[in-house]
């Protein structure tokens, strides 16, 4: 019973093709929250739903929702609009309802295989939000550490980056 494991791979690769040779910046948005869901997927078949749970929210919840809104605002002009308006056929919907039509078969047949907490489809056992505490602040407290350090200092890189610097007629009207 390896047929889900596959399903969900095989759209996660065709999703991630789909993004990177799509020309339309929210079509290959769209593919790529596609293709996380297909990697959350792969993490519930292996065993990990907390995983699973966390690239839902995370990455193609959050974080995907805020790439969304910054193509959005962009607001390229009303060129854009009539070139997003020939771009809406149904061969552009065709493909992410088949995509999302394969994920949901997959997530059917899992509901309906039993009982997914007590035995993993493919890992060993479930792992769950308990024993990924655990090990990342037992065995793996330094590289925790030095990727904290690692997003702080790219914090500090992107503060200083987007300052700007106060002009000379800004200082003369203030005074």
């Amino acid at each position: 019973m390896m047929w889900p494991f596959y399903l969900m791979a095989l759209v996660a690769i065709v999703s991630t093709v789909r993004v990177v040779t799509n020309t339309n910046p929210v079509h290959a948005l769209l593919s790529l929250i596609v293709s996380l869901l297909a990697v959350a997927g792969i993490f519930l078949i292996i065993g990990a739903p907390f995983a699973g749970a966390l690239e839902i929210i995370v990455y193609a919840g959050a974080i995907m929702v805020l790439f969304v809104f910054v193509v959005m605002m962009l607001n390229l002009g009303s060129h854009t609009m009539e070139q997003e308006s020939k771009w809406l056929t149904s061969t552009t919907w065709a493909y992410p309802a088949l995509m999302s039509f394969l994920l949901g078969l997959c997530l059917v047949w899992m509901l309906g295989y039993g009982d997914t907490q007590s035995n993993a489809m493919m890992g060993q056992a479930v792992i769950g939000p308990k024993a990924v505490g655990q090990a990342l602040f037992t065995r793996y407290l330094l590289l925790v550490e030095v990727a904290a350090m690692l997003l702080l200092a790219a914090v500090v890189a992107a503060f200083h980056l987007g300052k700007r610097e106060p002009s000379a007629n800004e200082g003369k009207n203030n005074g």
